[in-house]
Formats: structure tokens, C-alpha cells, sequence
């Protein structure tokens, strides 16, 4: 029996179709305070030619800057697609207090894979990490999104 998603991660997943619909890499991010979506954002490099503007920093500073204030305590970030490790930074940075991620990034990741931030003795903050939530249909989305680029290009 599957379970339905908490809203949070659903929202991530329509956000990420949106910026698969702009040409951005399809990754969208929700932050919440309690039960409230307080910021969202989407990959948005491409569009703002800003190779930082992946979902999950647009959606911090768009958090900090509504509650005005650098530290996002009782925060969770919820995000498509496991943050890379430059965003794993800024998650421990922000000080939320959980990270809530729906597929695994082999390739590019930082919680899990690669750098493994968290992991790191230099690193001050530790989110309550959870993985796995809406893994397939976020997952579906990458795999079509780099396929219909594949076709278009001929390789």
C-alpha cells in the first residue's frame, strides 16, 4: 500500500515539473515552518544565469528573508532530489532542523553520496535527514527530462 505524500514533498514535485517545463533541471524545494510552506522555489540556473540558484538556496534565502533572520531553527527543507554538497553546506549553515528528500543523487550528491557533509567533522550543524519520499515519481522526472534532451540532441 503506498502512502500518500506529505504536502510539503508534493508541492516539491509539481514545482520541479515547472522548472522541467522551463529547461531547468527538474528540482523544486519547500520550506516549512510547523505545517506552513513559508518559501518554494525551483531550479532556476539556466533562467537566472546564476549557477547558485539551484532549488534548495532560492528557497532558504527565500525563507530567511520572510522570517528575517539567517538562522532557519524549527525549519524543514524539503527538496526533489538529494542536495549537493553546496547545498548541503547551506542547509547546515541555515541550522535547519531537517532535511526531507525524495531520490538519491548518486553523481552529484552531498548528504549521501560524494561529500557527505553532514558527515564531516567540520561541519556544526547535523539536520534530521530523511530520504526516500516520492523517490520514484522525482526520480521519473530526471530520467525523462535528460532523456528528451538525449533525443533532441541525437546522442
Amino acid at each position: 500500500m503506498a502512502f500518500p505524500l506529505p504536502p510539503p514533498m508534493r508541492r516539491a514535485l509539481d514545482l520541479a515539473a515547472v522548472a522541467a517545463d522551463a529547461g531547468e533541471v527538474p528540482v523544486g524545494a519547500v520550506v516549512t515552518l510547523g505545517d506552513e510552506i513559508i518559501a518554494e522555489a525551483r531550479n532556476s540556473m539556466r533562467g537566472n544565469l546564476d549557477p547558485t540558484a539551484h532549488a534548495e538556496m532560492v528557497a532558504i534565502r527565500n525563507a530567511a528573508t520572510r522570517l528575517g533572520r539567517s538562522r532557519l531553527d524549527g525549519c524543514t527543507l524539503w527538496v526533489t532530489l538529494e542536495p549537493c554538497a553546496m547545498c548541503a553546506g547551506a542547509v547546515a549553515l541555515a541550522r535547519l532542523d531537517a532535511l526531507r528528500f525524495a531520490a538519491e543523487d548518486p553523481k552529484g550528491g552531498g548528504v549521501v553520496h560524494g561529500a557527505r557533509v553532514f558527515a564531516q567533522p567540520t561541519c556544526h550543524h547535523r539536520p534530521d535527514v530523511l530520504g526516500g519520499l516520492g523517490e520514484e515519481e522525482a526520480a521519473a522526472q530526471l530520467r525523462t527530462f535528460f532523456s528528451d534532451r538525449r533525443d533532441r540532441s541525437g546522442a
